[in-house]
């Protein structure tokens, strides 16, 4: 078989072998020693009749093969027979694995470096400078700081359990828990945040947080914090 040989497509002697036996076919672990032995050394015969240079690594390799080749030919006794010889390929076939590992995992990487290098970032940017005056909710406490309280109250109230809950198949909307708190704070003035929630259950505890802030984002209510560590209070805006 002639092998069509790329010059410089190779990244050392042991490129070269794992090209000439995925090129010939054969099985890694029982390589034929003699026919990529005359492969190889026909490729370096072509680097020489093209005036390139040989690296001694590429020698080193030549000389290897030379002498498994000839290990591999001298006829063996029958008492060497009898004896579990050393398959002088073992070596070379083991560096020709490893190196083969290393290849595949240098494709890996390569891969997702170059899935990565289409993917843009940007340092973080408070969000809130591109929203419209119109649009801010009616707080003097962040709404990272107000979504953080709710889920530490959340997390309180699962370790609180039993709880008393109400089983009803009635949808809770969104628009009738705004009415109830309009109604709480109109009598009330100011009422503690989570004194709202006093159900709890999955699709109240959910319509009372988004009702709580589609009234801030309305100007209806505010919510605000007097000092440090208190707990948030719901304003009605006048």
């Amino acid at each position: 078989m002639e092998i069509d040989f790329k010059i410089n497509d190779f990244e050392g002697p042991l490129d070269l072998l794992l090209y000439l036996i995925k090129q010939n076919k054969m099985n890694i672990l029982d390589i034929e020693i003699e026919k990529i032995t005359d492969q190889y050394m026909a490729y370096l015969n072509k680097m020489e009749e093209m005036n390139l240079e040989v690296t001694s690594n590429y020698l080193v390799m030549a000389s290897e093969l030379l002498y498994i080749k000839s290990r591999m030919l001298i006829p063996k006794k029958e008492e060497e027979k009898e004896d579990e010889e050393e398959d002088p390929r073992e070596n070379l076939v083991n560096r020709l694995l490893e190196y083969q590992t290393y290849k595949d995992i240098r494709e890996v990487l390569k891969n997702k470096e170059s899935l990565r290098s289409e993917i843009y970032t940007k340092a973080p940017e408070n969000i809130r400078n591109y929203i419209s005056e119109n649009e801010k909710i009616n707080t003097d406490v962040s709404l990272d700081d107000l979504v953080n309280a709710f889920k530490k109250f959340l997390e309180r109230k699962e370790e609180e359990k039993p709880l008393k809950t109400k089983v009803t198949e009635k949808e809770i909307k969104v628009s009738d828990r705004k009415n109830s708190i309009k109604k709480i704070l109109k009598s009330k003035k100011h009422v503690n945040f989570f004194s709202l929630f006093d159900e709890y259950s999955k699709e109240y505890v959910i319509a009372t947080f988004l009702a709580v802030l589609e009234l801030a984002k309305e100007g209806d209510i505010k919510i605000v914090q007097k000092e440090a560590f208190d707990d948030f209070e719901c304003e009605a805006v006048k």
